[in-house]
């Protein structure tokens, strides 16, 4: 299956029969089967009837609308719902049962400051001359991990320890770059530095693949357990992207210590740091080759857990199992 990116301006859409066809200045560029579809990516403007969304959604292509400047996410166009609805009832029930949510929650924040820890420890192995701050951030977390090691725990005592080993762990990460890329830290809305760019962008896809993931269960991406339903929050997503963030984070890391993303493929606007074209190409390309993994591993957790409700059962927890040899 295919991801198909619309990443310059100027291009437009045709129904090409089974297929869908990308033209530019009238000329056809490119030609993809319909059926091997799965997710269109537009973030620059493109002209398309509504025909073309309706064969995308007819064939369960999802698409993701980005701001061509911000790379924020504006709309999500999912294909048509799962027909069982007696799983989102099961789902609605379960995220009632503070018991179930707090056991849930728990094995999330273990499940994702777990991840800080291998990360960390990988970059004291491969950047022997940031010992200090690597070292210094991995004792932090270590002793967070301790107190979480037993027991279970209210969602707002998981969001402290969550937050300060976030802290920490910024702290050792921020020392892996290079300090002309102005790297201190997490921030957003809009991101401020070119790290951050690149995170804020790798983070909106992966949460993009985990309400797609959902959606195909039969879940409802909405109702969370760690992260309680909120306006405009597709909740669960945010609860099976928590334990993926430090893979993505290395995946960051590696692109610019690999030089395949660098300064000059970043430009700054009224506080923002923006990710340019030829920045965006080097970006989605290495993207969508890190992406198998991660996405095979959402669609196990969605089916694990449809499979639970469905059972009325209360087992389902977070494994390990679909991330290749190599992925933290």
């Amino acid at each position: 299956m295919a991801t198909l990116y619309i990443n310059r301006p100027d291009l437009e859409l045709r129904d090409a029969g089974t297929a869908i066809a990308v033209h530019h200045n009238g000329q056809r560029r490119s030609t993809l089967p319909t059926k091997l579809i799965e997710r269109v990516i537009i973030q620059h403007a493109t002209r398309l009837d509504s025909n073309i969304l309706l064969k995308l959604a007819e064939a369960g292509a999802a698409i993701l609308l980005l701001s061509p400047r911000h790379s924020r996410r504006v709309a999500l166009v999912l294909g048509p719902a799962h027909n069982e609805a007696a799983i989102r009832i099961a789902q609605a029930h379960r995220i009632t049962d503070t018991e179930q949510s707090a056991r849930i929650a728990t094995a999330l924040v273990r499940k994702k400051i777990q991840r800080q820890t291998r990360l960390i420890d990988k970059a004291i192995v491969q950047r022997p001359d940031k010992h200090y701050p690597l070292t210094q951030a991995r004792r932090e977390i270590e002793a967070i991990t301790e107190q979480l090691e037993h027991g279970r725990f209210d969602i707002n005592t998981l969001r402290g320890y969550e937050g300060a080993a976030a802290r920490s762990y910024f702290q050792g990460y921020a020392a892996l770059f290079a300090p002309t890329l102005d790297f201190t830290g997490r921030n957003r809305r809009p991101p401020r530095d070119p790290v951050n760019a690149c995170l804020s962008l790798a983070y909106t896809l992966l949460h993009f693949d985990a309400v797609r993931a959902a959606h195909a269960a039969g879940l409802d991406p909405m109702l969370g357990f760690y992260h309680q339903p909120a306006y405009g929050r597709e909740s669960l997503a945010c609860d099976l992207i928590e334990p993926l963030r430090p893979v993505i984070d290395e995946w960051v890391w590696q692109r610019f210590a690999q030089r395949q993303l660098r300064e000059e493929h970043f430009s700054h606007d009224k506080g923002a740091c923006l990710l340019g074209k030829s920045g965006r190409e080097q970006f989605y390309a290495a993207w969508e080759k890190h992406a198998t993994s991660h996405r095979r591993w959402l669609r196990q957790q969605c089916r694990r857990l449809a499979q639970d409700l469905r059972q009325q059962g209360s087992q389902w927890l977070i494994h390990d199992d679909g991330l290749e040899a190599g992925e933290l």
